[in-house]
């Protein structure tokens, strides 16, 4: 590692007087020296000392090309020539419009309207109030059906209504008295069944438990809202096959929409353009962020059937419009960043190419399986969740205070690798774009740095 320097001292100064970092404990931040990123290119990223680190999860599972693709920086510099941002309220522009274009013909089938926003939380907030005000359109089908059922262990964002659908009690417990009702359904965490089943004797217990809570609450549900194939904030939770095809014919047969929240897993990151393809479903309602802008600037996409869409046209007098915006809906600059993405997964043929990197990703991530406070490691394409344990016979896990995936955090930082904790679950989430060497050293750093910190023989 380089000689600190000033400028940095300076500052991580400004930084702790000034900065609140988000899922941060402020007050022990600067304990742990944190970084500062100056710049960045391909899959690294370079702090103001110019200490170099691969960025194992994608600046927070954004990045999709890597950092700098020229490409990408040549789209939004040509979009400044022409406009960085005007509104979609009563105007619109070239690129929102070719970008929701785009999008309708690579989305699973059906998906026709795009409506922005600019985060993930925003995308499931217009998702939530597009199905209950579509509902309430509908006529006596959709009379009483206000309520939401959703997974514990979801997440899908941090805005009011994204928290009431949350179901992890560290982020969301606080906020109870705000919140509004649903409905919930165990998640089908296979590591720690909730219904008590081993691998070998599982009966998916899930499929039907989801069922009977669905059928039970059927007349009061609006959606069920769904993170497809992997619960990611909740530890990078697998489901096992089937379980989203499940969750859709029940939708069906029920009559409640589905909401596919890919924010975390779309563009690419379970190893298909959308996990929903995985289990060839067509969700009624898809919310996107994070990667749609190749991970460049803040972008997001509630996608809608047509069916859904309709229930919203009508006189004026009938007030039946979807009375929602947001100040920088469709922004040029972030749209252009989106287009230039989408081409550069033809033209670089990305998921065809990221096939070959899952098969030596997963290979390496296997010899992990023999270090002894490695209790499960969950992958879905790129997606990994590593959980460590204290006690791998028991599945007991490390006490909260003690931090340990923090620590290893930071380990693999000393390595020159950048991960991230959620709970002691480790999370790797690389660019799209990492070579087979760079898979090497994300694993070998985290390896080393589990070591480091729990003990045990090395990899």
């Amino acid at each position: 590692m380089n000689a600190l320097q000033p400028d940095t001292e300076r500052l991580r100064a400004l930084d702790a007087a000034h900065v609140w970092h988000p899922f941060t404990q402020m007050a022990t931040w600067h304990e742990d020296a944190p970084l500062i990123i100056e710049k960045a290119r391909g899959n690294w990223l370079v702090d103001t000392d110019g200490n170099r680190y691969l960025d194992g999860v994608s600046s927070l599972w954004t990045n999709v090309h890597g950092h700098r693709h020229p490409h990408i920086d040549a789209a939004i510099r040509a979009q400044l020539d022409n406009v960085a941002h005007s509104t979609l309220l009563g105007l619109s522009s070239r690129p929102a419009i070719e970008l929701a274009a785009m999008l309708a013909r690579i989305a699973p089938q059906g998906l026709n309207r795009v409506f922005y926003s600019d985060s993930g939380s925003t995308a499931v907030e217009v998702a939530l109030k597009i199905a209950y005000q579509y509902q309430k359109q509908r006529g006596p089908a959709g009379e009483g059906r206000s309520k939401f059922l959703c997974l514990r262990g979801a997440y899908h964002g941090d805005t009011v209504g994204a928290v009431s659908l949350g179901g992890i009690d560290l982020f969301h417990a606080v906020y109870g008295g705000l919140l509004f009702e649903t409905v919930r359904a165990e998640a089908p965490y296979c590591y720690r069944c909730p219904f008590g089943r081993q691998k070998e004797s599982c009966r998916h217990e899930c499929f039907t438990h989801l069922e009977e809570t669905a059928t039970r609450h059927a007349p009061e549900l609006a959606a069920m809202v769904i993170e497809p194939l992997v619960q990611g904030a909740a530890g990078q939770i697998t489901h096992p096959d089937g379980y989203l095809a499940h969750a859709r014919a029940l939708c069906d047969r029920l009559g409640i929409l589905l909401i596919a929240d890919e924010v975390a897993v779309g563009f690419g990151k379970t190893g298909t353009m959308f996990a929903c393809e995985q289990e060839k479903v067509a969700p009624d309602l898809l919310c996107l962020a994070k990667g749609i802008s190749g991970g460049y600037l803040p972008l997001a996409a509630t996608m809608v059937t047509d069916a859904v869409y309709e229930a919203f046209l009508g006189d004026h007098a009938q007030c039946r419009t979807f009375f929602h915006g947001h100040t920088y809906t469709g922004n040029a600059l972030a749209c252009a960043a989106g287009i230039a993405s989408l081409q550069l997964f033809r033209t670089e043929s990305t998921l065809e190419r990221l096939q070959h990197i899952i098969t030596i990703y997963d290979a390496l991530l296997r010899q992990l399986e023999t270090l002894p406070h490695v209790g499960d490691i969950r992958r879905r394409g790129i997606m990994t969740g590593i959980e460590l344990v204290e006690d791998r016979a028991t599945r007991r896990p490390y006490p909260f205070a003690l931090r340990t995936a923090h620590k290893v955090v930071l380990a693999a930082r000393k390595r020159g690798v950048i991960i991230r904790p959620l709970g002691d679950v480790l999370v790797l989430m690389p660019p799209l774009s990492i070579t087979a060497q760079e898979c090497g050293l994300l694993v070998e750093a985290t390896a080393e740095a589990i070591q480091e910190v729990t003990g045990g023989p090395r990899v």
